[in-house]
């Protein structure tokens, strides 16, 4: 029997392999490298590893010598990295360790998309035929190039123009390479507007194949899902469609004699007419980001069935009856402002206050966290983006958006810019709410609406007030001399004090007030009275209606989180440092990374747009433009060169500017 589980991962999903664990009485090795050394899924784990390298995740000769090290006698893949490899699968047994996944030979036929599609094809699965980029005609456009060794939206790219074609197939490979270390990709019909919908398996090695229950997984950034749910809208509406695909599912399991947990994954279609259509894209052998919406509508607990699996376990011969509504937020370091660059750096305050639970099924209305994340942790540039997840049951699927949306907003988020703000606009929009997330939604309702930001036209005026006087507080509880007396004081009437800030959007706020007899008085809130205020809560009272703003300082920067939204701001240093003035043209680096490629010179005439930089950061490439027409006249960087996030790659001088 398992007595002992490593998981050859990392965040979020170490994590929920963990917490099952722990709940069966099982020990748990965690393995990690040095930018994860203070990492929440280290410190929770009976026994640590540590593995040299950052690209350590991938070895797999260190990866079983941890195992060997640390006595764990079976090994959970998760997801991502080496999950889906089948030369580590077999590692794996040829030491004498359980694996915790699949068998190597259903692996390797589903680690190649291209063969796998062939595989479901001879098995009368529905297929999308393959298009070698070579040979793509007008005709066929536009197409989808994929990677054939991974997923998660790496080396995916859409082409509408032929000319394009090969310049965004090489792009493709280099991040598939990066990613998955094979460059092997091709093409298929792009499907614009379909769904798609993927079929949770699960096999023993009796001959039980369950089709668990389907999720849509639609609502889709570059092909990365961020939004699932649990069943899926479309399907529901489609009469016979659920059988079908159940059907399918169990056909391609069943085609490579597969036992554990995996995913079998259509583009499908509906019509006005109900009826439907779908096609298979892969199967991913492993488990799924998105699982827990299955467990929360079948109250499965999928890391379970897992290990019951691989320990030589059966299944019941039917799985449960799905119930209710589940739907799942993928929450990304990310920045919609910098065309939704990844970010990095320290997260000062992450807490969702209406979480009923941690890493297991809720059994009743609410929500639930999934995370990679705590108070006080670094995100790394050197891994994928995602912080957490955000889970919400209920009976209905319209009080499960409502719920998920709410939790969302009341969300504690400091020190680093995510995607909250799309994700609960997404999930308060009509078009969600009526079903309607097909693989278009952003391009239907546009990406930058969608990501405005939640707070209030008047929330940052109001949250700079609440800031400004939480400040005050704060200053009068470290007072050694007369800290009773409020800031700024007089026995006689005195000018204002005054602090400055600049909100998200960049616009100057200025806060202007006195400590009076008969209170707090602002020279421009009319209609705003103080109730209250200490250096972390301010209660101010707004026309008459009275309002709680929590305020949090780190360093210059200041969140607040209140019933108007959740705003930062900056605060205006009185002494502000002439060294920190950019020269005019300056391209700063938008996050850490690599600089893998550079096309321009020195001397060099650019124009506005032209791409200039390319930084390979968290497994992707990011292009940095010249933002203006000019000469390139400094580039301060190298092919390979690590650079950090502000840093001057180069500058660019237009006419006119000062020498």
């Amino acid at each position: 029997m398992i007595t002992r589980v490593l998981v050859a991962n990392r965040g979020e999903i170490a994590r929920r392999v963990f917490a099952t664990c722990r709940r069966l009485g099982l020990g748990t090795v965690a393995v990690y490298t040095e930018p994860d050394a203070a990492a929440p899924h280290v410190a929770e784990a009976d026994v640590r590893v540590r593995l040299d390298g950052r690209n350590a995740y991938l070895d797999v000769g260190q990866l079983i010598a941890a195992a060997r090290t640390s006595g764990a006698d079976a090994i959970h893949p998760g997801y991502g990295f080496l999950s889906e490899n089948a030369e580590f699968a077999a590692a794996v047994q040829d030491a004498g360790l359980t694996w915790i996944g699949p068998p190597v030979a259903a692996v390797q036929a589903m680690g190649s998309k291209i063969e796998a599609k062939k595989m479901m094809s001879a098995a009368g699965v529905p297929v999308l035929d393959e298009l070698h980029p070579e040979t793509v005609t007008p005709e066929q456009l536009p197409v989808l190039i994929k990677a054939s060794a991974g997923g998660g939206g790496r080396g995916m790219r859409v082409v509408r123009d032929l000319a394009e074609l090969p310049g965004q197939v090489e792009a493709a490979r280099r991040e598939a390479q990066s990613a998955f270390g094979d460059p092997t990709v091709f093409c298929e019909r792009y499907l614009a507007s379909g769904h798609h919908v993927e079929v949770q398996v699960m096999a023993d090695a009796h001959g039980t194949v369950w089709a668990v229950g389907e999720r849509e997984c639609s609502i889709q950034r570059r092909h990365q899902k961020i939004i699932e749910e649990a069943p899926s809208p479309l399907v529901e509406r489609t009469p016979g469609m659920r059988a079908k695909l159940f059907e399918a599912a169990r056909l391609a399991a069943k085609a490579i004699d597969y036992t554990g947990a995996g995913t079998v994954e259509f583009m499908a279609s509906g019509s006005e007419d109900g009826a439907g259509e779908f096609f298979f894209l892969e199967m991913n052998t492993r488990l799924q980001v998105e699982h827990p919406v299955t467990e929360e509508t079948t109250g499965l607990d999928l890391v379970e069935l897992q290990l019951l699996v691989a320990d030589g376990g059966r299944l019941d011969p039917e799985p449960p009856v799905a119930r209710g509504h589940s739907i799942e937020a993928r929450l990304y370091a990310e920045d919609p402002a910098k065309d939704w660059q990844p970010q990095a750096g320290a997260l000062h305050r992450f807490a969702v206050p209406t979480a009923l639970t941690e890493f297991r099924v809720l059994g009743r209305t609410g929500v639930r966290l999934d995370s990679g994340v705590v108070d006080g942790s670094v995100v790394s540039v050197f891994y994928d983006p995602m912080l957490a997840k955000v889970i919400s049951f209920a009976p209905t699927r319209e009080r499960a958006a409502a719920i998920l949306a709410d939790a969302l907003a009341r969300t504690r988020l400091h020190g680093i810019r995510t995607n909250r703000d799309l994700l609960v606009n997404v999930l308060r929009h009509s078009a969600f709410r009526d079903g309607a997330t097909d693989t278009a939604f952003f391009d239907t309702h546009g990406l930058d609406t969608l990501a405005a930001p939640l707070a209030d036209p008047s929330a940052a005026a109001h949250s700079a007030v609440a800031a400004a006087l939480a400040d005050a507080a704060e200053n009068r509880s470290a007072a050694r001399v007369l800290g009773g007396l409020p800031s700024g004081w007089r026995n006689l009437s005195s000018g204002h004090q005054t602090k400055r800030y600049t909100d998200a959007a960049g616009h100057a706020l200025e806060v202007r007030y006195r400590f009076a007899r008969s209170g707090v008085e602002f020279a421009d809130q009319d209609g705003v009275r103080l109730v209250s205020a200490t250096p972390t809560r301010v209660v101010l009272a707004i026309d008459g209606a009275e309002r709680t703003f929590d305020v949090a300082r780190h360093r210059d920067e200041v969140y607040v989180d209140g019933p108007l939204g959740p705003v930062r701001l900056v605060a205006e240093s009185r002494f502000p440092d002439p060294d920190s003035t950019l020269a005019q043209g300056s391209l700063l680096a938008p996050m850490p990374g690599a600089v893998s490629k550079l096309a321009a010179s020195v001397g060099d005439h650019v124009t506005m747009g032209q791409a200039l930089i390319w930084l390979e950061a968290m497994k992707m490439e990011h292009t940095i433009a010249a933002p203006t027409d000019g000469v390139l006249a400094e580039l301060n960087v190298g092919i390979g060169q690590q650079v950090d996030v502000g840093f001057v790659l180069a500058r660019i001088e237009t006419q006119g500017d000062p020498q």
